[in-house]
């Protein structure tokens, strides 16, 4: 694509910040039919983004006033690599979760948590239509993708995977920690004692189940093309952020 022809939408609540970086390299601010949007923020941003433009490319860019970038990384260099076709793109899955008559497409994760949080929860779980547990008394129980591993799945399990779905238990009784299970399996849970509360991603939208209601959750078949997505995850620009954030310094100043 031409860089005059290029239209993008942003997704961010410093859009002062960007744009004028945007258009040093010709690039138009479009809220209608964009070629791609841009999430100027952190891993919070990049969630909404897809949300609100499910499916189109996507270009996540920290920004600059709660997570500065290391040396390695430059945010005109990022934007002009992007026109310019040399940054590398990734291809990540989403999983949908379907209850009741209603369905959720997360891109990171989908978990249970306990509505009573002085009680545990109860669910059995099958994978394949074979059961995989019985019965499961736990805080909560997430289905993360592998780009959603390196979040709230990591923070239970101490690890991340690369491909496949990952089904994590945090605190359970039977002290099942996690498995990591085909991209074409089929994951169903049964809340044997509720209710519990369903969330995904970073969605202010919550769901109850009941006792005896269940979710399915699988693979989606939507999926999404993220541009620069190591430049985004980059350890050293995240090291920097929570430096930032421990010493409550202000970046933009």
């Amino acid at each position: 694509m031409k860089r005059e022809d290029m239209k993008v939408s942003v997704v961010s609540q410093y859009e002062e910040d960007i744009v004028p970086v945007l258009a040093q390299y010709g690039i138009a601010i479009t809220d209608k039919s964009p070629d791609a949007v841009i999430a100027y923020g952190g891993d919070g941003t990049f969630l909404l983004s897809e949300r609100m433009y499910p499916g189109l490319p996507k270009l996540p860019l920290r920004d600059s006033r709660s997570a500065p970038l290391c040396p390695a990384h430059n945010l005109g260099d990022l934007v002009e690599s992007f026109v310019s076709g040399k940054l590398a793109k990734s291809d990540l899955i989403k999983i949908r979760g379907s209850f009741r008559n209603k369905k959720i497409t997360a891109l990171n994760d989908i978990f249970i948590h306990s509505y009573n949080r002085n009680n545990a929860i109860r669910c059995r779980v099958w994978i394949d239509d074979e059961l995989y547990l019985k019965e499961d008394a736990n805080d909560g129980i997430g289905i993360a993708t592998p780009h959603g591993s390196t979040a709230y799945f990591s923070s239970i399990t101490n690890c991340i995977f690369r491909s496949g779905i990952g089904l994590a238990f945090s605190n359970s009784r039977d002290h099942s920690n996690h498995i990591v299970v085909p991209e074409s399996s089929v994951i169903r849970i049964k809340v044997i004692r509720g209710p519990v509360v369903l969330v995904y991603d970073n969605a202010n939208e919550m769901d109850r189940l009941q006792t005896g209601e269940e979710i399915t959750v699988r693979k989606s078949e939507e999926s999404l093309v993220v541009y620069g997505l190591k430049d985004f995850m980059c350890q050293a620009c995240r090291t920097l952020r929570h430096m930032n954030i421990e010493t409550g310094a202000d970046i933009s100043a």
